[in-house]
């Protein structure tokens, strides 16, 4: 069997596309091609509704067992191998599967000041012209109503950064000495000495990956009418793509992406009144985050507190 020794498990939007990145220039570690298999995501086939584009993600789960082991045939003779799939740590029904197929895996979950997190999912998904409402406490608001109508978990705003009850309930299966917490912070001011830390944490040489790339980072779009029809036109696209082939998706996609994508505007920082509008939804997450980790994020119940990394 080829499955996994470790899994990047967590959490979107903290920089998991950049440490995958830096983690396949490793000589001693092998993870494949298809950065998020999204295979304990599910027990069979993926859902077949969803929200815009939702459903083309889902086409793109790697649900068969068979599937998942060949993304791991191609590992050289003694690499550990590994995937990452930030949205594991929210799933709580993948801890189960996760721990069923491979209970002895290590965990690596990148954590995110959680209101910073939220803005920044909420900015990716608008620069990708999926989501309708152009004001951030606004999309949050809609975030009941969309998990109702079965909208994928991306979607989920504030519901994503529930670390602490995540973890615990990640706890109940594995370890704490197989699970690292890393924070974004880190990943972005001392990116040598954090993926050396990932590489302590699986048994392997350090000092072998000496910078991290950019990974995943959209533009940010302006709300201006041409940008609006769009937008338009990538959300309806998003619905109804499923029923077309990848090439052709992208033939329509593609230079729609690259006209909502021309211009180079600054993104947005979170303000202070939406971090105080949204914070009081994290504090008691974040205290039991502290609580159940053992470790430090004081810093993320701050008012005051501002994240200077989009």
């Amino acid at each position: 069997m080829a499955l996994p020794d470790f899994l990047v498990a967590g959490v979107p939007k903290a920089g998991t596309s950049a440490l995958h990145a830096a983690l396949v220039r490793h000589p001693q570690l092998y993870l494949p091609e298809i950065k998020e298999p999204k295979f304990f995501l599910t027990d069979g086939p993926p859902p077949r509704q969803g929200g815009p584009g939702d459903r083309q993600t889902y086409q793109e789960h790697v649900w068969r067992r068979a599937d998942y082991e060949a993304l791991f045939d191609p590992a050289p003779p003694g690499a550990l191998t590994g995937e990452a799939t930030p949205f594991y740590l929210h799933d709580l029904a993948s801890h189960e599967r996760i721990h069923r197929l491979v209970p002895d895996v290590k965990l690596i979950i990148v954590l995110r000041d959680p209101v910073d997190r939220a803005h920044s999912n909420w900015s990716h998904l608008w620069g990708a012209g999926l989501e309708s409402e152009a004001d951030f406490l606004a999309a949050v608001e809609l975030e009941p109503a969309r998990k109702r109508r079965g909208w994928a978990a991306f979607w989920h705003y504030t519901e994503l950064g529930h670390y602490g009850s995540q973890l615990r309930h990640l706890l109940r299966y594995f370890p704490r000495s197989h699970v690292l917490l890393l924070r974004y912070r880190d990943l972005r001011d001392d990116p040598a000495d954090t993926v050396d830390r990932v590489c302590a944490f699986l048994g392997v040489a350090t000092g072998q990956v000496g910078e991290i790339p950019p990974e995943n980072v959209r533009r940010y779009v302006a709300d201006t009418p041409p940008n609006a029809a769009l937008r338009f036109l990538l959300r309806n696209g998003g619905r109804i793509g499923h029923r077309f082939p990848v090439p052709v998706r992208r033939a329509f996609s593609g230079p729609l992406l690259a006209l909502l994508h021309r211009e180079h505007g600054r993104r947005p920082r979170v303000t202070p009144e939406q971090r105080a509008a949204l914070l009081p939804r994290f504090a008691a997450e974040i205290e039991l985050l502290m609580e159940v980790s053992g470790e430090d994020y004081a810093d993320w119940l701050s008012l005051d507190h501002a994240s200077n990394y989009r």
